[in-house]
This record gives structure tokens, C-alpha cells and sequence, in this order.
């Protein structure tokens, strides 16, 4: 029996990076990998367990097929190494930072992917985006009102989405995700 995908996804903000990060040794107890992106943002400003590289190494990294999943959002683009494949051939699960605008275009390649939508409440969410600082005011509103559209398509698109808030309570959000993991796995 192969591993399974699990595609975790959110708008920026909402705490994927926190809590793949906290997750992290318990997954690895139970099997599970976590698959590191790739990103054309530089070193300093990933903020998550990821690999900077520039456009161009990407670009050509993309054409010579070394990502199991690719997409451009943001003005970045992403890439899930293919690496994720033989982890998955070997029966490994393998839990990867995706994106909800490439939700359908993962699910084309890997139909059992269990997709896991963590949510934030709005109020949380617009605090957390200005802690970070990476944008202007107007740009965190601009996000947060695309943020509202991506979900409402997401969740109308996605049959069998479970959906896990982060609005408080980190460590809460931790053990539903591995007791979401968890229970999935043994009903497969």
C-alpha cells in the first residue's frame, strides 16, 4: 500500500509554517514526511523550512521536472520536489505546504490527496498579516478580501475538504491536525 498526500493549505498568515513546524517529530513518529518547497523568495524572507532559489534556477528546474507539483502565486513561484513520489511509492505519507488556487490541479495528479484547509477568523488573521510586516496596510487588505474569495471557491470545489481553524489555541490546532491525520489514515 502506497502513502497518502496530505495537501495543507491556508492563506498566508493563517500559521501553516508554525504548525508543520510544531507538528514536525510527532508526523515523523507516525511515518509521515514533510516536504520541503521551494521558493523564489530569497533565504532571509522564506519564513518556513523551504529552499530559496532565484526565477531562473527555478525555471529551469521546473523544465527539467523536478517538481512533483509547481505553481505561481503571489509573484513566487512554488515547487513540491518530486522526491515526494518515492516517499509515497515506499508507503510513507507526505504532508506538503500546498496552495488552494492549485487544489484541482493536485488532485488531477494525486486523486486520494486528503486536502486540509486551515482557516483563521478575519480579525486574527488582518493582526497576524501586520505583525509580519512584509506588506502595506492596503496591501493586506487586498489579500484579505482575495482571501475570502479563494475560500469560497475552494470550499465549493473541494469535496471531502476537512477544514481546521487556527484562530486560537495553537496547541489545540497541533493535536486536531494529527488526530485529523490520524483518524483519516486508519479509515483508508
Amino acid at each position: 500500500m502506497g502513502g497518502r498526500l496530505i495537501y495543507l493549505m491556508g492563506p498566508s498568515g493563517s500559521g501553516k509554517d508554525s504548525l508543520l513546524h510544531a507538528a514536525r517529530e510527532r508526523l515523523a513518529e507516525r511515518g509521515c514526511v514533510i516536504a520541503r518547497r521551494v521558493i523564489t523568495r530569497s533565504a532571509e524572507a522564506l519564513g518556513e523550512e523551504a529552499i530559496a532559489l532565484m526565477p531562473a534556477e527555478f525555471d529551469q528546474q521546473e523544465a527539467a521536472g523536478a517538481f512533483a507539483l509547481s505553481w505561481r502565486a503571489n509573484g513566487l513561484a512554488y515547487g513540491i520536489p518530486r522526491q515526494i513520489d518515492d516517499w509515497l511509492a515506499a508507503g510513507q505519507d507526505v504532508l506538503v505546504n500546498g496552495s488552494r488556487g492549485h487544489l484541482l490541479q493536485a488532485r488531477q495528479r494525486y486523486p486520494e490527496l486528503m486536502g486540509i484547509l486551515l482557516r483563521v477568523d478575519l480579525d486574527v488573521l488582518r493582526q497576524r498579516l501586520l505583525r509580519r510586516a512584509r506588506e502595506t496596510p492596503q496591501q493586506i487588505e487586498q489579500r484579505l478580501a482575495r482571501n475570502a474569495l479563494f475560500d469560497s471557491r475552494v470550499a465549493a470545489e473541494a469535496d471531502g475538504l476537512h477544514v481546521l481553524d487556527n484562530s486560537s489555541h495553537f496547541e489545540r490546532t497541533v493535536d486536531n491536525l494529527l488526530a485529523l491525520i490520524g483518524a483519516s489514515r486508519a479509515c483508508a
